[in-house]
């Protein structure tokens, strides 16, 4: 098990830089697990995701900010824990870039007419899994 702030091995980070989904999971109030396939980028140190203000996932990252983000592949896994900062306005603008760049989405955009938008930021507290099968 790896501690270190953000992992050294080019394949990792060319994995965080190019790869379209991670899996978040969170607990729900009731213990149970809520995981959920979810668009990313990694900057800096920090997996950002952006959801709609009224989803699931910010009511239950409301109540227990800490999540564990694994990429789908499991052969070769990468997964991080860390606590969800939820931002709800003043989206840094190099974040909102780099989803347009990823994706060609604009991050920003409610999904819905009466929607928001919330920005999920997590900083990565540990990594489990960076690239090396145990």
């Amino acid at each position: 098990m790896s501690t270190a702030a953000h992992p050294t091995d080019p394949a990792v980070l060319d994995r965080l830089a190019t790869e379209r989904t991670v899996w978040l999971c969170g607990v729900r109030p009731d213990g149970s697990p809520h995981v959920t396939p979810v668009w990313f980028v990694f900057l800096r140190g920090s997996w950002w995701i952006g959801v709609d203000s009224a989803s699931v996932k910010v009511r239950v990252l409301r109540e227990n900010p800490r999540v564990s983000l694994a990429l789908e592949d499991g052969r070769v896994p990468v997964v991080a824990e860390g606590d969800v900062q939820l931002r709800q306005d003043g989206f840094p603008e190099e974040v909102t870039a780099a989803f347009a760049a990823k994706y060609a989405w604009d991050v920003t955009v409610p999904h819905r007419p009466d929607g928001g938008r919330v920005l999920l930021q997590v900083p990565v507290r540990r990594w489990l899994l960076p690239g090396v099968a145990q």
